[in-house]
């Protein structure tokens, strides 16, 4: 018995041209059905009744295309492949072949050529790599893990915002957890300092490569190679270690997941809905956490220092950046001008490089070799400015900072303020364009001289 293939709409073909020969259908609605015109109906009816289903099947299958490369081209592809693009994906060596070799190949044809001759694994069979665990440190204080997660902590009581929490690795315990806006350098500044007064100083911390912890910029030429943040650990002998995949550092990855329900549910419980009263909330919970979820370390050394006398923590913990003096005696950071009170000292450093020191709680300083230089600020505008570039951890700041500007400014300015749409008509505001044209028995009886006068009416 032979088996006959048949696509999906050969078999509709075939049930139609069955109802067709036992008489159940006419020749138009035959052809209906099929999409085809009465003339084709009546072939394919010869044919059915002479070959039976076969005649359906389409007479190319099994068959060579006729839009098929030949043998020759096939092997001289393979060899510029193998030769000169065995690492190039079918897309990129695709392009490579037409633009310097004059052979144009559809993409898809090259790709099965290459799975063909095991120059390309496709995706879907690609070994996964394997993410192996790691053992943890022996001591508690050896590596603590930071990382910050934005989401609806407070779920619709109050906008996402950023929980920044700090798991040692030994033990699994929460040592901090603070609630902020977004993450950033400054709230790491003031996590930190929490964290070092409370429990000392770690070996190191562990964290991923966001911004804060690491120079990403690959064009990056100025500097020392060293974010704010590094740069005070640095200065309190604290390494920083940036993991290279989240897996890495699945230790504060799970315990973010475990929060993300647990913590949630317990501010919710709480009737807690603000920040402030969050960041109040929080040892409670961290106490509680650790003394059913930590587990005792594989040594019981703790390796955190204290903090020594030298570790002035308001001098370490702010951002600092240097500054050139113009010969007026000002310098701009931050959309800020600065002007230097004209003293000895200051009148000496026209055109040299001064430090800005910002602190986290909003102080500013300004110091040359040490020594503070009084200042006084000139104007400060707090705007983002167009097609700034904002990491997506920061876009929820950013964007509030947005919606503050847009609601001081003038109504007509403001984007769907009913003060900036145009009345409907002059009579509901006169002076004022119309916003549509008025209707031709009103224009004409205007254009007639039976418009309103002094007192009049327009006719109804």
């Amino acid at each position: 018995m032979a088996v006959i293939q048949l696509s999906d709409r050969e078999l509709t073909r075939l049930r139609v041209m069955v109802d067709l020969a036992d008489g159940r259908l006419t020749i138009e609605a035959a052809a209906t059905l099929m999409g085809l015109g009465r003339r084709q109906v009546f072939r394919l009816r010869r044919a059915f009744e002479v070959d039976g289903p076969s005649a359906l099947a389409s007479r190319k299958r099994g068959r060579p295309s006729n839009r098929k490369h030949g043998e020759s081209f096939r092997r001289t592809v393979l060899t510029l492949v193998r030769e000169r693009y065995g690492d190039f994906g079918p897309t990129l060596a695709a392009e490579k072949l037409a633009e310097r070799h004059g052979l144009k190949i559809g993409v898809e044809t090259l790709r099965q050529w290459m799975i063909a001759d095991g120059l390309w694994i496709d995706r879907r069979h690609h070994l996964p790599f394997p993410h192996q665990p790691r053992r943890r440190r022996e001591c508690l204080g050896e590596l603590v893990q930071i990382d910050g997660s934005e989401h609806a902590w407070f779920e619709d009581r109050a906008p996402p915002c950023t929980l920044l929490a700090f798991v040692d690795d030994a033990t699994s315990r929460l040592m901090h957890l603070r609630f902020v806006t977004s993450e950033s350098a400054f709230d790491y500044f003031r996590s930190t300092r929490a964290y070092l007064e409370a429990h000392g100083k770690p070996v190191a911390f562990y964290s991923d490569k966001h911004g804060i912890f690491r120079v990403n910029g690959k064009a990056a030429v100025g500097g020392d190679g060293m974010t704010q943040f590094s740069r005070a650990l640095s200065a309190l002998n604290i390494d920083i270690i940036c993991a290279n995949s989240p897996q890495a550092k699945g230790r504060v990855e799970r315990m973010f997941g475990t929060l993300q329900d647990r913590l949630v549910k317990e501010l919710r419980l709480a009737g807690i809905s603000s920040i402030a009263a969050a960041n109040g909330w929080l040892p409670g919970f961290i106490a509680d956490h650790n003394s059913r979820f930590g587990r005792a370390p594989h040594n019981p050394k703790d390796l955190h220092r204290t903090l020594m006398p030298q570790d002035d923590l308001n001098e370490i913990l702010a951002w600092r950046e240097e500054r050139m003096v113009t010969h007026n005696l000002t310098l701009h950071y931050d959309r800020m001008m600065i002007l230097l009170d004209p003293t000895p000292l200051a009148r000496r450093l026209a055109r040299k490089k001064v430090e800005v020191v910002n602190y986290p709680d909003g102080r500013f300083a300004v110091r040359f070799n040490g020594t503070a230089l009084p200042f006084r600020t000139f104007d400060k505008i707090q705007t983002v400015e167009p097609g700034a570039v904002v990491e997506s951890k920061r876009l929820g700041a950013v964007l509030a900072l947005v919606k503050e500007q847009q609601a001081a400014f003038e109504p007509h300015r403001r984007r769907f303020d009913p003060e900036r749409r145009r009345p409907v008509n002059n009579l509901e505001a006169p002076g004022l364009p119309a916003k549509r044209r008025s209707s031709r028995p009103v224009a004409a009886a205007v254009a007639g001289g039976d418009g309103p006068g002094p007192g009049g009416s327009l006719p109804l």
